[in-house]
């Protein structure tokens, strides 16, 4: 008698995109203290840090934007949650807006499919955790600005950036494929659980600047603990809201671990704290002694920030699913950024 052989059974994983860099780094330091690291699969063009390989399952380097590489993920394991970090960043693509939609925009729809599917082969909808930006936002002057105070998710949305418009147009694409995907279809899909975070600017004590539109904060004080004079590309008034790296981290986990029907909205803002640009450079100053900062506005730049919000309102997110930041600007800077910046450059 023919005997009909079963297919063997795909492992369960997470799966974070983009996972070398310090998000990624601390969302698996989190993961594999709370989860076995056969669970996690990390993808990434730059692979992963051989210091963090023992913490995950698999490292794969390759492309978001390679359909082989997103159907062997397809049929090679069952997916039950994507963290999708992978993204060109907002200065960067200025230089490249083709390159930054291409990335942006076609790796995370590629994504979106890929979670579709996986949710019609495994039964339930995957979770979707999306990383999106205060770069979504687009306030027209200063005047706009200081009336407009927290801004809410839905508000002022007309980004002047095209990481900025990626980002939204990607939230758009959330929302839809967790809503409507297929919605004249005799069977329509059970969509996704897509659930994204609006981050303002990070500031991470742990790794160096990479000339990130928001970087003027972290830039200041990378260059004052190495004596160096740093001529900031916003003025002293410049205002946006800012948040540390363990708290963007910690906002992710939450959001991932929220019960879904806990959950209201697709998009939340999340923040810690709002200061000028010559607030920053003063509690700099005030822990450098000869921290050599001036400013020198860079009119682009400049005015990418000043097309930003000098708060967002998180009330929704720290109403659904208790969101609560850990370091407020004087814990930011006292217990976790200057210590921590010493402590680098003293080895």
């Amino acid at each position: 008698m023919f005997t009909r052989r079963r297919a063997p059974l795909r492992e369960k994983i997470t799966l974070i995109t983009g996972a070398n860099g310090e998000v990624g780094h601390g969302l698996i330091e989190h993961l594999a203290a709370t989860r076995s690291a056969a669970d996690v699969v990390v993808l990434d063009l730059r692979g992963l840090d051989e210091a963090m390989r023992g913490k995950v399952n698999r490292v794969i380097v390759g492309d978001i934007l390679d359909n082989e590489l997103i159907n062997l993920l397809l049929n090679e394991y069952e997916i039950e949650t994507i963290i999708h970090l992978a993204a060109l960043l907002s200065t960067h693509s200025e230089f490249n807006p083709e390159t930054a939609h291409r990335v942006n925009v076609q790796g995370t729809l590629n994504l979106l499919k890929l979670a579709i599917e996986q949710g019609k082969s495994r039964g339930s909808p995957v979770k979707f955790i999306f990383p999106s930006s205060i770069a979504v936002y687009g306030l027209p002057d200063a005047e706009t600005k200081a009336r407009a105070g927290a801004v809410k998710e839905q508000e002022y949305l007309y980004p002047i950036t095209m990481y900025g418009c990626n980002k939204l147009y990607c939230e758009h694409l959330g929302r839809y494929y967790a809503q409507y995907y297929q919605q004249l279809s005799a069977m329509p899909s059970m969509g996704v659980d897509f659930r994204c975070v609006r981050f303002p600017g990070l500031i991470s004590a742990n790794t160096m600047p990479t000339g990130g539109t928001s970087d003027y904060a972290p830039e200041m004080l990378h260059a004052a603990v190495q004596g160096k004079h740093y001529a900031c590309f916003v003025s002293e008034e410049a205002q946006i809201p800012f948040m540390v790296m363990p708290d963007a981290i910690k906002s992710l986990l939450l959001l991932e671990r929220a019960p879904q029907n806990m959950l209201n909205h697709y998009i939340y803002n999340v923040s810690s704290f709002s200061l000028t640009a010559g607030e920053i450079a003063e509690r700099v100053r005030a822990s450098f002694a000869g921290a050599d900062i001036t400013f020198d506005p860079d009119p682009a730049r400049a005015a990418i920030v000043e097309s930003w919000p000098r708060d967002i309102d998180d009330a929704a997110a720290r109403a659904e699913w208790g969101w609560q930041p850990e370091y407020d600007a004087d814990r930011s800077f006292e217990e976790y950024l200057i210590p921590t910046v010493r402590a680098i450059y003293a080895k």
